[in-house]
């Protein structure tokens, strides 16, 4: 439960008052729920929303009543932007009250963490990959830093239909762990001259570039890019405002997109593929719901190779 606005320490393991479901809601009993950066910057405050408030977007559990085995897809409104954890109590707690619409069924030979670890990163990942930039099997897609959620979605999802991943990280040990996830080629993005080495892989530079680092990797971006590539943009965790560079923009004829999470139909191109065995999450950790305050430290310090989960008894 989060009370007040700080680091991890404000996160409280409490008992509260279970949730009434709403018309068109049922009562979800979550076994998993996933860590999102979007927790970590509720938590402190950016966004400020009204508490108290349960974080977590990611969840999946069963269907009181009927057992069904369900993920939720964590924006509840895509029209309104209304997502779990941030515009209403989310997902780290044993009970949840969810419209009926926002559940999709689990196949028995997916665990309940792996549900919960897929839905907002591979959303957000597919809509850039896909719904944005249009990758093509055989295109080459650079992907900084490898070991966030979205970042080693991206790695899966290239992969899965068709094309060529270069990933990029400041640990060796990431770098690793992304060519056993089937990256083609791992680069060190402190030591390594990146767009040298990109362009030295493909010929021309990489098709699509995943940037979600900002200030810190956006001249390497661009560099890194093959004339009429695509950019495609969904955070800046290093900083908002690099230099533009425009020269490189329209001298390479590149078309840079934003990309915000997804819509219904980027969920439902996502969920396919994690169904039918095509892509599947990484989990680094999972951790029990009483210690997610030391599950948004691991977080925070930025060492995990993939999603961190926290596991809800039944």
């Amino acid at each position: 439960m989060l009370r007040e606005e700080g680091g991890p320490d404000v996160l409280r393991y409490e008992d509260v008052p279970d949730p009434v479901p709403g018309p068109g809601e049922v009562l979800v009993e979550l076994r998993a729920a996933a860590l999102n950066r979007i927790d970590i910057w509720v938590r402190r405050g950016l966004p400020s929303v009204p508490k108290p408030r349960i974080l977590g977007a990611d969840g999946a559990g069963v269907v009181v009543g009927t057992g069904e085995r369900v993920v939720i897809d964590q924006t509840l409104d895509h029209a309104a932007g209304i997502v779990l954890g941030e515009h209403r109590d989310g997902t780290y707690a044993e009970l949840i009250a969810v419209p009926r619409s926002a559940l999709h069924a689990i196949p028995d030979g997916i665990s309940f963490e792996a549900a919960a670890a897929f839905p907002l990163a591979f959303e957000t990942a597919y809509r850039m990959l896909v719904s944005k930039a249009r990758l093509q099997p055989g295109e080459w897609v650079l992907i900084w830093g490898a070991g966030s959620g979205v970042a080693s979605a991206a790695l899966a999802i290239t992969k899965a239909l068709g094309g060529n991943a270069i990933v990029t990280s400041s640990s060796e040990q990431k770098l690793a762990r992304a060519l056993e996830c089937g990256a083609d080629e791992a680069l060190n993005h402190h030591t390594d001259d990146v767009p040298a080495r990109v362009r030295a892989r493909t010929g021309d530079g990489a098709d699509i570039v995943c940037d979600h680092v900002g200030e810190a990797t956006w001249a390497r971006s661009l560099a890194s890019a093959r004339k009429g590539a695509r950019i495609v943009v969904c955070g800046a965790t290093s900083g908002s405002n690099p230099p533009a560079a425009l020269h490189r923009i329209w001298w390479r004829e590149l078309t840079i997109f934003g990309s915000s999470m997804g819509t219904p139909e980027d969920f439902a191109g996502a969920y396919d593929l994690i169904v039918s065995g095509r892509a599947a999450p990484v989990i680094d950790s999972v951790f029990p719901l009483a210690q997610a305050a030391r599950a948004h430290e691991l977080l925070e310090e930025g060492h995990q190779f993939g999603k961190v989960i926290l596991e809800i008894p039944g």
